[in-house]
């Protein structure tokens, strides 16, 4: 058996190197998914195998149900004791993003970008771009009548819109890049997150290859 799905990897992956993959990946996940004993190391799996398919730039949401301090707390502190030290010596461009942030750093080298969210939803995103433009306004900075997608997207965080949403695991959306993903495909895997393989990431990027995309034509 294993030789078998070690021949159709191979075969998917030869596939995969004739086509362009995905530029910019979203992956998904619930608090659940990464405080499990083998969720932190499938984490780093997933971000190897997407540096090794060339995709530049990928971005993990991690729903915290409620945004519960204590589980966010948690896992801020796993990613940063056990997590950061093995990601960064894949890609050196990593990011975690909670609430409180404000902006993301900027990176100056030509690697992977690796974004983790942790509850950054799209409802408090764009909440939060809202009250700031309505700010602005009321400085006399924005003349209402000129604001426009252009000006609502320079107050959004995330900038970049995904290719891509996998969503490991669950058959609903994820309430992530809301504006972002409005013409990203999107993709539910048959397994949950525990036990998603390279031969599953290996079939999400045969799968996008071979979508026509419309970007909502």
């Amino acid at each position: 058996m294993g030789f078998i799905t070690g021949l159709y990897e191979w075969r998917l992956k030869t596939k995969i190197r004739q086509m362009d993959v995905p530029g910019h990946i979203v992956l998904a996940l619930s608090e659940s998914d990464l405080l499990a004993d083998t969720g932190y190391f499938k984490l780093t799996s997933f971000a190897s195998w997407c540096k090794e398919m060339g995709i530049k730039k990928v971005t993990v949401h991690i729903s915290i149900i409620e945004v519960d301090a204590f589980i966010s707390k948690n896992i801020c502190g796993k990613l940063s004791s056990e997590m950061l030290p093995v990601l960064i010596k894949i890609t050196p461009n990593v990011n975690v993003i909670t609430r409180g942030d404000k902006e993301m750093i900027k990176h100056e080298t030509e690697d992977m970008v690796l974004d983790i969210s942790l509850g950054y939803s799209g409802k408090f995103e764009l909440t939060k771009a809202m009250k700031e433009i309505m700010l602005q306004v009321k400085k006399g900075n924005i003349d209402p009548g000129d604001i426009d997608e252009n000006v609502i997207e320079s107050h959004l965080l995330f900038k970049s819109e995904p290719d891509i949403v996998i969503r490991a695991g669950g058959k609903r959306l994820t309430d992530f890049l809301i504006w972002q993903s409005v013409y990203s495909e999107l993709y539910f895997t048959d397994v949950n997150w525990l036990d998603f393989r390279r031969v599953e990431f290996l079939r999400v990027i045969r799968d996008f290859q071979k979508r026509q995309r419309r970007f909502g034509k």
